[in-house]
């Protein structure tokens, strides 16, 4: 017996389409909201979870999360949540004098 399937329908407003497409060509984005965001625009297109999957390089878990959490929250939701642990010892100012190249 098959599995039922999940169809994720993602429809884009015209700003959301405009703001994926200016992240998903950013050179200087982090890595992770180019692939959120070429995640959504993929869907969004009529593909299937597990082409999407292949197409960004992630797994079929990861591609349904970030497509759920912008059904649920829209562009927001493709920001990192914060997260438990140690805070930061330096601000990310008090870095940058520190090492000048930022790493």
């Amino acid at each position: 017996m098959a599995k039922p399937r999940t169809p994720i329908c993602i429809e884009l407003s015209p700003e959301e389409k405009a703001e994926l497409e200016r992240v998903s060509r950013l050179l200087a984005a982090p890595h992770r909201a180019v692939v959120r965001a070429r995640t959504v625009l993929l869907l969004a297109a009529g593909g299937s979870v597990s082409a999407v999957a292949r197409q960004v390089g992630r797994q079929r878990r990861i591609v349904r999360k970030w497509a759920q959490r912008f059904v649920r929250k829209r562009l927001r939701g493709l920001e990192d949540l914060l997260r438990s642990g140690r805070p930061a010892r330096f601000s990310p100012q008090r870095r940058r004098r520190v090492d000048p190249t930022g790493l």
